[in-house]
């Protein structure tokens, strides 16, 4: 039971689905964060040691949302949806629109490792698809990076929304996936 008499079940999703959510949230803060500061590493070891950190982040990643993606398809719980209307549209919509952006911005790494080539961990070198086509190479890394922006930035107002939800909303959105998450007070316009 949680603390408002409502038994944990009856609102938050089940273990697993709230396990590769916050695993996928934590890959995307550290890939977003690494993308952002691999050019600060020295050339040489330590800069491809940073991307071959990234580029196996992302694989991570993807095999995270591969497997969420299956689950949520399969076995994953099925909650009623929170909101009702064209609140409940847009929530929706903004879900399959994460979805759709984090497959891209996977699909737009993997194409940046195969037309820049890298090295990983200095164990496994992937030979650059075309070395000579600078233009080619500058357009997938501008493709990667914006889509990579796009998810983080809409990462962050999904966060802020479920923070709204709970903080001034005070309804269980939140505890869906913090299902230890104290239940909000209730609002004195609301008794």
């Amino acid at each position: 039971m949680t603390g408002a008499g409502v038994p944990v079940a009856a609102f938050a999703y089940d273990r697993r689905t709230i396990r590769m959510h916050w695993i996928s949230a934590a890959l995307v803060i550290a890939l977003w964060c690494l993308g952002q500061t691999i050019d600060w590493f020295p050339r040489g070891t330590p800069r491809s040691l940073a991307r071959s950190v990234h580029i196996a982040l992302g694989v991570t990643l993807a095999v995270v949302i591969l497997m969420r993606i299956v689950w949520r398809l399969g076995g994953g719980r099925k909650l009623p949806a929170s909101e009702r209307g064209p609140t409940q549209a847009v929530a929706g919509f903004i879900h399959a629109i994460l979805y759709l952006l984090l497959v891209s911005a996977l699909l737009a790494g993997i194409a940046n490792v195969w037309v820049r080539g890298d090295t990983l961990f200095q164990w496994f070198t992937v030979p650059a698809w075309d070395p000579s086509n600078k233009e080619l190479r500058h357009q997938v890394e501008d493709i990667h990076e914006l889509l990579a922006n796009t998810v983080f930035f809409l990462a962050l107002m999904h966060a802020g929304v479920a923070i709204a939800h709970h903080a001034i909303l005070r309804d269980n959105v939140l505890r869906r996936m913090i299902p230890a998450l104290k239940a909000p007070a209730t609002n004195a316009k609301q008794r």
